[in-house]
């Protein structure tokens, strides 16, 4: 009989498709590897634990997945509307639990406390979509009403081939979008004094700030192991991956505290610049 490890109780979680079981799984293989309970065990007696390529992680039958430009345009102005954006943040954390528990499961040479970062973002995003499904339960909805998009998944599947680009391209562009629009969105649940909205999506801003400054750690500590100016790779990856088109304005406080530095944001917006005039 094979014995827990880390791995296969990673791909459990990954392939869970019921969104509050999955939760369950992620914090018990959080704090189980907390607990030295979980060896990192690619093999046994002969047999290897293949990685999966996971093109569709497991989720469930809705929301059905469209078009971003498919979408309805949400109003804060309604409660139907804001039920609308509090469905979307739902579904960006529920991306953002199995985006973290890819990351431990398909990128095995990397140490123990790398493990340990990204499972306790795991642990926090699957924290995260449950405050946001019990808040629209309460406002008589449920997570699949509306429609999403796959766009963050995408990602993680173009750049599972090489840890680097993960790091880059994920927390580092598609989360750290998240710290330049989530205090909008707070400043307008508090127009419309929806105060358990706002208080929920404070949790998530500040949570959301450790997790891209754990990307950035390990983007920058990944460059200097090869010895790559971490700066220019990022806009080199960024235009191969994107056309060299990333959104802004940046929130610079915000991405300051995660660990970017003025210099290249400057030079980020800079290169934006460019481009809107091309």
């Amino acid at each position: 009989m094979i014995k827990l490890n880390l791995y296969q109780q990673t791909e459990d979680a990954l392939l869970e498709s019921n969104p509050r079981r999955k939760c369950e799984l992620t914090f018990a293989l959080a704090a189980l590897w907390q607990q030295s309970k979980l060896p990192r065990i690619s093999q046994v007696d002969g047999i290897v634990f293949k990685i999966l390529a996971l093109d569709e992680p497991g989720q469930p039958v809705l929301p059905e997945l469209v078009n971003p430009r498919h979408l309805k345009r949400r109003s804060m102005s309604s409660a139907a509307g804001r039920i609308g954006f509090l469905h979307a943040f739902a579904h960006i954390e529920f991306n953002a639990i199995n985006i973290a528990l890819d990351a431990v499961y398909r990128f095995r040479e990397m140490s123990d406390e790398y493990v340990s970062d990204w499972l306790l973002v795991a642990s926090e995003e699957a924290k995260h979509f449950l405050l946001l499904d019990d808040c629209l339960t309460e406002r008589g909805s449920f997570y699949g009403e509306h429609d999403a998009h796959r766009g963050l998944w995408d990602m993680v599947c173009k750049t599972r081939h090489d840890i680097l680009h993960r790091m880059a391209l994920v927390p580092r562009v598609m989360e750290a979008r998240g710290l330049d629009v989530t205090p909008s969105m707070i400043n307008k649940f508090n127009q419309a004094n929806d105060l358990r909205a706002v208080e929920i999506l404070e949790i998530i801003y500040r949570d959301e700030i450790g997790h891209v400054r754990i990307g950035n750690f390990w983007y920058q500590t990944l460059c200097d192991e090869r010895k790559l100016d971490s700066t220019q790779t990022f806009s080199d990856l960024v235009d191969f991956y994107m056309d060299g088109k990333l959104r802004g304005p940046f929130n610079y406080p915000a991405r300051l505290e995660a660990g970017f530095e003025k210099s290249e944001l400057e030079s980020l917006e800079q290169k934006e610049l460019k481009l809107i005039k091309v």
